[in-house]
């Protein structure tokens, strides 16, 4: 087990901060996370990703009327904008109105997309991304571009987090659950800077152990 004991109040420019890590992980292990991000997405996530999809084909138009897919322009790897694809999960808008502090839409999630989002079956069409080389099965989650550019001016240790390149899953996510508003993406940053800074084998298996988990409970956001 890991020692997760982040502290509560903003850190600013504390300990925590400065044992951000000024380098991304070694060649070796980047190239061994890269080997497993393909074996394990050709041979498990992009067959399960085509069963999904066909089954939502089916039953999107009762109870999840609109497009099959969501896609989303986020901050990945360097601060490098990339387009991020995903089942859709909420009602579709013309134009994102939420800022970087505004609460999730529940009104627009649909009956169909609660399930999606739950189990996290919604994020599976990122293997997309993750065959681009854009993502990784594992990281720190990527935040939609616009509200990435104002959390990069507001919370230290922020820009640090893109290193590596951005997961399907991360430490963040299945320590701390969903993630909204900027004081709660100060924690999120502290738990990024955390798996970057000890990620390797052991803890890589940790979250994959920790989202099967999650998925199979459907307590996921």
């Amino acid at each position: 087990m890991f020692d997760f004991n982040l502290p509560e109040h903003d850190l600013g420019e504390s300990t925590a901060f400065a044992r951000a890590p000024d380098s991304a992980p070694g060649v070796f292990f980047t190239f061994a996370k890269r080997a497993f991000d393909l074996v394990l997405s050709v041979f498990v996530l992009l067959p399960l990703a085509v069963i999904f999809g066909i089954v939502l084909l089916v039953l999107n138009p009762i109870w999840n009327k609109g497009p099959l897919f969501f896609s989303q322009v986020r901050m990945g790897k360097n601060c490098e904008p990339f387009t991020a694809y995903k089942f859709r999960s909420m009602r579709p808008a013309k134009k994102i109105e939420r800022s970087a502090d505004c609460p999730l839409e529940e009104d627009r999630i649909t009956q169909l997309g609660r399930f999606l989002r739950k189990s996290r079956i919604d994020e599976l069409p990122q293997i997309i991304n993750v065959f681009r080389g854009e993502m990784s099965l594992i990281g720190p989650r990527p935040d939609y571009i616009e509200h990435a550019r104002e959390y990069m001016s507001l919370i230290p240790g922020y820009q640090a987090r893109h290193l590596v390149r951005p997961g399907i899953s991360g430490w963040a996510q299945v320590e701390l659950g969903y993630i909204e508003g900027t004081d709660a993406t100060r924690r999120k940053v502290q738990a990024d800077l955390y798996y970057i800074a000890n990620t390797g084998l052991i803890m890589e298996a940790w979250i994959v152990w920790r989202t099967i988990s999650i998925m199979l409970r459907r307590s996921g956001a």
